[in-house]
């Protein structure tokens, strides 16, 4: 088991979009909390269900633009709060680095892109599901997969568990981002009913790795040297 605590990777600009979409999100799941009672159908009002989008019905009362809007809200809604902490970390450390390679505004297209296409393999492979598919995780693997692409050699300092051993590590993110993934892939075998939407983390990590050389900026970018 292991968990990346930074990575060495020093980025160009401020990354106003990546804090911006982290307070978003804690912000809504404070919204979440207080809600009480009610948050299960908070849930189920924004969180995106496969089979309203496979049949085009709402189940629920919806906001406007019917159940499809829910595709780009559910990426904001959490379950608990190891799970919003988890997802905000990962785009903490490798979020800013893409803002950086793709700019401000593109950022936030590439994200919301890559949870929406990450939420279309989910909703493919469960179609008629009625569980509300929610979670910034699957526009956090684009990102991952965006990473892998620009910054293989850059060092990620990861704290591993080795047996009754801790200890911090420090390896290449394409090592890093390369075992996360093949977990993924493991995970996602015949998990098509899991709590996990294990395929929206591989629908966003491929969209991630096919996209962002067209996301990334035209005026002349360089990638970092590594050291």
């Amino acid at each position: 088991m292991f968990f990346p605590l930074k990575d060495e990777n020093p980025t160009k600009t401020f990354p106003y979009m990546t804090i911006l979409i982290i307070c978003i999100n804690c912000l809504i799941f404070l919204i979440e909390l207080f809600l009480g009672k009610y948050r299960d159908y908070f849930v189920a009002k924004y969180g995106v269900i496969p089979f309203e989008i496979t049949h085009g019905v709402d189940m629920n009362p919806k906001v406007l633009l019917g159940p499809y809007v829910t595709l780009v809200t559910s990426l904001f809604l959490h379950g608990g709060f190891f799970h919003l902490l988890g997802n905000m970390w990962f785009l903490w450390i490798f979020g800013n680095n893409i803002e950086d390679v793709v700019g401000h505004f593109k950022f936030i297209i590439f994200y919301l892109l890559g949870g929406i296409v990450a939420s279309l393999l989910q909703i493919a492979v469960s179609a008629s599901s009625t569980i509300p598919v929610i979670g910034a995780s699957g526009a956090v693997s684009a990102i991952l997969g965006a990473y892998i692409l620009e910054f293989p050699r850059a060092r990620v300092k990861t704290l591993a568990f080795i047996f009754i051993f801790i200890t911090v590590i420090s390896v290449p993110a394409g090592v890093f981002i390369g075992i996360w993934f093949f977990i993924q892939l493991i995970s996602s075998l015949g998990r098509a009913a899991s709590n996990v939407a294990w395929y929206a983390h591989i629908g966003g990590f491929i969209f991630g790795l096919l996209t962002i050389k067209i996301f990334r900026k035209r005026e002349g970018y360089k990638k970092y040297r590594v050291y």
